[in-house]
């Protein structure tokens, strides 16, 4: 123990960088760098109404700060544009606009996502308590609400990911019910 503080020490002195955590602020710039672009997903919920998981797959395109295109495919085709504070919801012949201005705690489910995506840390600690787990190359993050309402609905989301790439987000919600979503780039801009 002694040996390794005195290693420490000693590159210190020489000019030698010291051993830095990962931090939130560090997490916040590599997923504010990230330029967006198109990856496919596989989302599995389970549901507690239901004896096995829904699994629902498609792609998705991040075109930062403020839209996020969701594109399922299969098993029922679905769509859903996040454009600033509109989100529109299309299935079949069905369209449904909502203004999350007039909504907030659906904005702030939202800002979950776009907050983490565009790096926006103060969009995140307005609803959440961060907390981050892993190194720059294998990373979880972990929002808490911190609103008694949205606590109400979710009670964790969890957004893996490996430098400013997100690939996984799993929600709890405080029913029980849960999901998690696998992304996959498909290209590189």
């Amino acid at each position: 123990m002694i040996k390794l503080l005195s290693t420490g020490l000693l590159l210190g002195l020489l000019g030698f960088p010291a051993f830095a955590a990962f931090d939130i602020a560090q997490l916040m710039e590599a997923l504010a760098s990230h330029p967006g672009g198109k990856a496919s997903f596989v989302e599995t919920r389970h549901l507690a109404l239901l004896d096995a998981p829904l699994v629902s797959r498609g792609e998705m395109r991040y075109s930062p700060p403020d839209r996020l295109e969701k594109r399922t495919l299969e098993p029922t085709p679905e769509t859903l544009i996040l454009d600033h504070d509109r989100l529109t919801l299309e299935r079949g012949k069905q369209k449904l606009l909502i203004d999350l201005a007039s909504q907030p705690q659906a904005m702030a489910f939202v800002d979950s996502i776009r907050g983490t995506l565009a790096g926006k840390r103060e969009a995140l600690e307005r609803n959440y308590a961060l907390h981050l787990a892993g190194s720059a190359d294998d990373w979880t993050l972990s929002l808490h609400p911190s609103d008694p309402q949205i606590a109400e609905f979710v009670l964790r989301i969890d957004v893996s990911g490996s430098g400013g790439q997100v690939t996984t987000i799993e929600y709890l919600q405080a029913d029980g019910d849960r999901s998690s979503m696998r992304i996959t780039p498909l290209d590189t801009p």
